[in-house]
């Protein structure tokens, strides 16, 4: 047997796994380094989050992401560079961790690294003539962090996503009901990263519901974008911009006007949607001069709108639920877009997600840890996007270290 096959064999039999989880989002603000203990699969499936650290990157990195992130018009000689330097830059981060965790590589059994997302695009957002297909593409390829830390690593999660009839975005609902639903509580698992999404996880002792999952808009993107165009700062910190402006009533009533909140299905966006040329093509439908208006005010609005379509994507899927929020993501830390999501859904608590365990900025690298687990050691997720039929899926793809 192959070594290697054989290694991968040992890793699945064992009663507990070791798995290090990376996310890198939207935000480009870095790298969440989860150090996870998993036992067992499925719906067995235990974790433990034992170590956790976001290794920022710095401002040369963001400009360098920022090439081709979510960019129209990119050279394929950078995509190229990128992919490959970027999963270089993931390595010595995750070598790093360890050696601060006083961990040798030996102790760890699998990276599970969901790369740095540079377009997101559902078929329902392209405007081309070509056949529309759901495509998704992620940087920082899998057997140069496998290789340079010689630690065996599953990445690239959502192309299976895609090529199962998914948008490869949310992705975690299939994790959110495995590890969070309660015997009896509905709970309404609220990720604010760039994009706002969450997962109604009905209660174990329910008639049977399934978990459901949806993106929900802009959540700090729109903010994040006008932050560092305006006052040069990575994001709006304690939303100190967005509390000194006020809210531009006709500007955010032709933001909410649009299309993309009308629909009520499940569906999945991205910054490349919600963009500043989005922003500015709304200020003209509004007959607002962007430039003309005060940054703070800008700032607040875009606030105004991220909570507003939070609070009103719950408040449609969860009618009569009464679930309980935990929030997550960066946006978990603005107490400003908190304050107004609460205001707009008074019959729903809102609870920080640390509350269930598991810190609110690891959440999501929780989340590929246990994909990769279960690709190791489970039988799939139940997945029926598509043509309707549901099957079991294991996503992720295996490099081997040499």
């Amino acid at each position: 047997m192959n070594p290697s096959i054989k290694k991968l064999a040992e890793i699945a039999e064992k009663e507990t796994r070791t798995v290090i989880g990376l996310m890198s989002g939207t935000s480009l603000d870095g790298l969440d380094i989860a150090l996870c203990g998993i036992t067992g699969s499925g719906i067995r499936t235990q974790v433990v989050l034992n170590r956790f650290v976001t290794k920022s990157y710095d401002m040369e990195t963001r400009n360098q992401l920022k090439k081709i992130s979510s960019a129209d018009h990119v050279e394929l000689a950078e995509i190229c560079r990128q992919h490959t330097w970027l999963a270089g830059l993931h390595a010595a981060m995750i070598l790093e961790a360890l050696d601060e965790w006083d961990m040798a590589t030996q102790e760890i059994d699998c990276i599970a690294s969901h790369g740095q997302t540079i377009y997101h695009l559902p078929a329902r957002d392209q405007k081309h003539q070509l056949p529309k297909l759901n495509s998704t593409l992620q940087m920082a390829d899998g057997d140069h962090i496998a290789v340079k830390t010689g630690i065996l690593t599953i990445s690239d999660f959502r192309q299976k996503h895609t090529a199962a009839g998914g948008e490869g975005a949310p992705m975690a609902g299939l994790v959110d009901q495995l590890l969070f639903a309660h015997e009896t509580e509905t709970r309404v698992l609220l990720n604010i990263g760039g994009i706002g999404n969450f997962t109604l996880v009905p209660p174990k002792n329910g008639p049977g519901q399934r978990s459901y999952t949806t993106d929900t808009g802009p959540g700090n993107t729109l903010i994040d974008k006008l932050c560092q165009e305006f006052f040069s700062v990575p994001f709006d910190e304690d939303a100190k911009i967005a509390s000194t402006g006020s809210v531009h009533e006709k500007l955010l009533r032709s933001l909410l006007a649009d299309d993309w909140f009308t629909s009520k299905e499940s569906k999945t966006t991205g910054p490349e949607y919600f963009s500043m040329e989005w922003l500015r093509n709304k200020c003209t439908e509004a007959a607002v001069e962007l430039d003309a208006m005060k940054p703070e005010d800008l700032i607040r609005t875009v606030t105004e709108l991220s909570s507003q379509t939070i609070a009103g994507s719950i408040s449609s899927h969860a009618e009569n639920k009464k679930p309980v929020i935990y929030v997550s993501g960066g946006g978990a830390h603005n107490p400003l877009l908190i304050e107004r999501i609460t205001k707009f859904l008074p019959e729903y608590p809102v609870k920080n997600f640390s509350e269930l365990g598991i810190d609110p900025d690891a959440k999501e690298a929780v989340l590929f840890a246990v994909l990769a687990n279960e690709m190791l050691a489970g039988k799939g997720f139940p997945f029926s996007e598509g043509d309707g039929k549901e099957k079991k899926i294991n996503f992720g793809k295996i490099s081997f270290p040499i």
